[in-house]
């Protein structure tokens, strides 16, 4: 009985090379596993850093900007062209007109409105920064959004701004200007853009900070004046 028993026992148990196989292809599988993983760890990673880092080029309308923390693109219409006339009701209680500014350089501002308190903060320390735009010959900053005047004067008095504040409630006049294009809420208000008409009314220079890839609703005003200065040496 234990002969037969010893045999069953060693027909049942797997022979070492059998055994050693199997834990061979197992270390296999692992380690093709390990591999499959980390190559698509990495493939992510590479994603995830292009996205960060790619910035617009001129093929695509695009300037790096002089701080490559803070890239934009040149929206349509751009430097070149005639700026397109508006008439919007503001803050200071009457309609205000692009052709109200003829003669002089006038700043628009594009922002995404009463939501985004970084796109007030930026007109804040534009507002504190006056010398220093004007001795690039701006002399007016004018803010569009597409928010209730109402809220916008409310907004005025609470942040103390000076600068008139335009209500573009339906988006047309920002449709016009193509500046609801760069920002993160698919269209549905400006994203932070900035174009400057020169007295003759001709656009002299653009700049949407709000699209892809960074999607920056605030940029420091040494930037925005570095990259004014730039495009104004360049046209």
């Amino acid at each position: 009985m234990s002969s037969m028993s010893d045999t069953r026992a060693k027909a049942r148990r797997p022979s070492g090379n059998r055994a050693k196989s199997r834990s061979s292809r197992g270390s296999s599988v692992a380690l093709w596993t390990g591999v499959v993983v980390l190559a698509a760890i990495a493939v992510l990673a590479a994603i995830f850093v292009s996205s960060q880092s790619t910035a617009p080029t001129a093929t695509d309308g695009g300037a790096a900007g002089t701080d490559g923390r803070y890239p934009y693109v040149v929206g349509d219409p751009g430097p070149g062209n005639e700026a397109p006339d508006f008439a919007l009701p503001a803050t200071t209680g009457a309609t205000v007109s692009l052709d109200d500014f003829r003669g002089e350089s006038v700043l628009l501002y594009f922002q995404e409105g009463l939501m985004c308190q970084p796109c007030w903060d930026q007109l804040n320390d534009i507002e504190a920064r006056q010398d220093d735009f004007a001795a690039l010959g701006i002399d007016s900053v004018v803010t569009i959004t597409n928010d209730p005047l109402e809220a916008l004067q409310q907004k005025r008095e609470l942040e103390g701004i000076t600068s008139p504040l335009l209500s573009d409630r339906d988006l047309a006049v920002s449709k016009t200007y193509d500046t609801q294009k760069y920002g993160m809420m698919g269209g549905s208000t400006n994203g932070h853009s900035f174009i400057l008409v020169g007295p003759d009314g001709e656009i002299q220079w653009r700049a949407d900070y709000g699209g892809e890839p960074k999607y920056t609703m605030y940029l420091p005003v040494d930037v925005l004046l570095a990259d004014l200065r730039a495009g104004l040496e360049d046209a």
